[in-house]
């Protein structure tokens, strides 16, 4: 797996874990111990360190085993941060694959090396949450699904949008009525890129603006199937 580790450069700006408290046990069902899921984040740049990472901190149903990165010095600082025991190089990823510890995946890396990662991830057997976008193109997308599928793991995108509050409430509004008959939506999402050398610039590497943000515009079906 080819890693860029010059992608991994916000370090300094990654937000504290959460003081002291730790997480809350996940509840018991009679006879069926509570366990919770072991992540290996693979990938510690900018999403990683402000959203992930932060997130897992806090998690009742998982928690952090293991981070994989480019950079050593940046592995060592936020294992440190979040007490995750496992740390791994990237070339040292099918040792982590290959830790009992390690029940997940969360792939954070750029777009263009999710399929690799995700593939192999599915063949030792480890679940799979990938950011967004799944993957390059159709072809890549099928790989990772077929490799899901062949070693029974699960797989999920992480798009959150659908799960925010006020996206719930305008398709409430929209199955309501109280709008009329919807006929035709129009959205727009965009933001400003300044850096030269951000990865979103960089075409070959899945960057631009379909990819990254694009996605939030896509039209996906009402929780009736509409």
């Amino acid at each position: 797996m080819k890693i860029d580790t010059a992608l991994d450069s916000t370090l300094e700006a990654a937000p504290a874990a959460p003081a002291a408290a730790a997480p809350a046990p996940a509840k018991e069902t009679p006879g069926q111990p509570a366990r919770r899921v072991g992540y290996a984040v693979v990938g510690l740049g900018h999403i990683a360190q402000v959203a992930v990472l932060p997130g897992f901190a806090s998690a009742k149903n998982s928690h952090l085993a293991a981070l994989v990165s480019g950079d050593r010095r940046k592995l060592q600082t936020l294992a440190r941060r979040y007490d995750v025991p496992g740390q791994f190089m990237y070339d040292q990823f099918e040792e982590c694959l290959a830790d009992p510890a390690v029940d997940a995946l969360y792939i954070a890396l750029p777009n263009d090396q999710h399929c690799d990662c995700a593939v192999r991830g599915a063949e030792a057997g480890k679940h799979l949450l990938c950011e967004k976008p799944l993957a390059l193109n159709a072809r890549e997308a099928r790989r990772i699904i077929d490799a899901a599928k062949a070693n029974r793991v699960k797989l999920m995108t992480a798009y959150r949008l659908h799960f925010e509050a006020a996206n719930l409430a305008t398709i409430e509004l929209v199955r309501s009525g109280k709008l009329g008959e919807p006929r035709y939506f129009n959205s727009s999402f965009s933001y400003q890129v300044t850096d030269p050398d951000n990865i979103r610039l960089s075409y070959e590497r899945g960057g631009g603006p379909v990819y990254d943000i694009g996605i939030y515009c896509q039209r996906r079906p009402l929780p009736d199937g509409r």
